[in-house]
């Protein structure tokens, strides 16, 4: 194998624009999360193997295909996560926090999945998540759905996302529609794709997102849920609908939207796009009422959505550039060793400052335009008889001597202005 220095395939260097628009993005995150009270949750960057396999499906393509796992020392098979709710679900069980719920939870960072490299697809990828665990009310749904809604709209791109929503009913509901679905495509089965003979054996529900041509036909004349929706069932959703009304946040009812384990009840929602090629999803989520169960722990009803940090942040605009506020230029020796205090003493008022440390007095001036600073604070041999120090306005150019015991306040209040 040659030794090559470069990044390993499905990863990323971030810089520049592109890490100032993962900031946004990140930032709005946390800004949006405490104003519809979502406490941060960080958990492990590595679990036990059996944590994604028992909550993901032993038989699903990420735990049979896409997990990075290894052996450690000790013998034990750990496994990067490839997504944040099983882990959540596994702290709840293992740190006994069902006596905090209901528990409206929030995270973000990276997650490991190996998969063919694409736009807006790595196999490390980041990704923010909200979840509400212990609440089985539609409130909760609501919720979490308000919350995306409004992160969409602060980070300006809510005209360009539509939300998809559907529902998969209670145990009851859904059990009937899947007999109804199984019939129904059984009966056709030469024509389904291999792929979907496949899913008719072990996941029926999956068949309905088939992306395969033939398969489209049948899914169109496939029976829908709403024949099978027990009375509880349609009155959970029809309040999550006049919820999110209400709420003002905007929806279609997309039937064909889905999600293929049993643990999941009742709402499934999509934030799309049509700007990002095929990897239209930048927010996807829903109701997961037995996925603790299974698991071992108590049962206990949870809702959440999980959306792609990189998606988004190739949604938003292009974010303001980070700049600093003062450039301070020091000529001689004497004048370098006040500039250090200077610095020091601008940095702890809160004002951003940096000084240039090459090059003549021109070259200086020069590195503090491209700054991007807006106050540049010359320091001299005059300056510094005088116990003085330049301040010149970069924007208009004026300029004017400032005692040294001042000019931190001075320039405090110039920026805060």
């Amino acid at each position: 194998m040659a030794d090559k220095v470069q990044r390993v395939r499905g990863t990323q260097d971030l810089y520049g624009e592109e890490l100032a628009r993962f900031d946004h993005v990140v930032e709005t995150f946390n800004r949006v999360r405490k104003l519809y009270g979502f406490r941060r949750v960080d958990v492990p960057v590595f679990e036990f193997t059996s944590v994604f396999a028992r909550s993901l499906g032993e038989t699903t393509d990420v735990v049979s295909k896409e997990m990075y796992s290894f052996e450690d020392r000790g013998g034990e098979s750990l496994t990067l996560r490839p997504e944040f709710t099983a882990g959540i679900a596994r702290a709840f069980i293992s740190n006994g926090w069902q006596q905090h719920a209901p528990m409206k939870l929030a995270a973000h960072g990276p997650l490991f999945r190996y998969e063919r490299p694409q736009k807006g697809r790595f196999r490390q990828f980041h990704q923010l998540d909200a979840e509400v665990v212990g609440a089985a009310e539609p409130a909760a749904d609501i919720e979490v759905i308000a919350f995306a809604a409004q992160l969409l709209r602060e980070l300006g791109i809510a005209d360009r996302v539509t939300l998809q929503l559907n529902t998969l009913g209670d145990a009851e509901t859904r059990a009937a529609w899947r007999d109804a679905l199984v019939a129904h495509f059984s009966a056709h089965a030469d024509s389904l794709s291999a792929e979907s003979r496949e899913r008719l054996a072990k996941n029926p529900l999956r068949i309905l997102d088939s992306k395969s041509e033939g398969d489209r036909e049948l899914v169109a004349s496939a029976p829908g849920i709403d024949a099978y929706m027990t009375a509880d069932a349609g009155q959970f959703f029809d309040t999550v609908q006049r919820g999110l009304e209400a709420a003002g946040v905007a929806f279609v009812r997309t039937p064909a939207l889905v999600r293929g384990f049993d643990y999941y009840r009742h709402t499934a929602f999509e934030f799309v796009t049509e700007h990002l090629g095929a990897q239209g999803t930048v927010i996807g989520g829903g109701r997961y009422d037995g996925l603790i169960g299974s698991m071992g722990g108590p049962e206990t009803p949870a809702v959440g959505w999980a959306g792609g940090i990189e998606r988004l942040a190739m949604l938003v605009a292009e974010p303001e550039r980070e700049h600093v506020e003062v450039a301070v230029v020091a000529t001689g020796d004497a004048a370098q060793g006040y500039a250090l205090t200077l610095l020091q003493r601008l940095r702890q008022a809160g004002v951003a400052a940096e000084m240039s440390w090459r090059g003549n007095l021109k070259k200086k001036m020069e590195r503090a335009g491209a700054s991007g600073a807006d106050f540049a604070l010359i320091i001299g041999e005059d300056e510094l008889a005088l116990s003085e120090v330049t301040v010149r306005n970069l924007s208009t150019g004026t300029q004017e001597r400032v005692r040294m015991v001042d000019v931190v306040a001075a320039l405090s209040g110039d920026v805060e202005a």
